[in-house]
């Protein structure tokens, strides 16, 4: 199985100008710029997108897990924050921070704490990424 994501860009760095697509077509050519990457600028950028797919990759492995455990959950939220920092002449992403909420009828707090770790510990998307993965999970009754 294999997917695919493209971008294009025209111009300079400061002054031009790219868009991002998806195989899908999700997103079809969806703007973005130096300032929507380093500023407040409307547009997308690459860390935001790694974040929806970190924070996605997340949840459809931990409601796999759960299933495994005989648990379907009523819901469950994901956020993936993704961070960048200046690196020398250029910019590395230094770290991760994974939260999730679920409601899940029947589980426990120990049982909850158990499936989310491994779940983060088997998402692709963290496999992936080298960086520390920080991580919390909240249960809601």
């Amino acid at each position: 199985m294999k997917r695919f994501g493209s971008a294009a860009w025209n111009g300079s760095l400061r002054e031009g100008k790219g868009s991002v697509s998806t195989e899908s077509h999700a997103l079809d050519n969806h703007p973005y710029t130096f300032f929507s990457r380093y500023g407040e600028k409307p547009g997308t950028n690459p860390e935001e997108l790694l974040g929806a797919a970190h924070a996605a990759c997340f949840t459809m492995s931990f409601v796999r897990q759960l299933g495994q455990a005989n648990f379907v959950p009523e819901h469950v939220d994901s956020k993936s924050e993704i961070t960048i920092e200046k690196d020398g002449d250029g910019f590395s992403i230094t770290s991760a921070h994974l939260t999730t909420t679920a409601k899940i009828p029947g589980i426990d707090h120990d049982t909850f704490q158990s499936i989310a770790a491994t779940a983060k510990a088997g998402c692709p998307v963290s496999k992936l990424m080298k960086v520390e993965i920080d991580f919390s999970a909240t249960l809601v009754s």
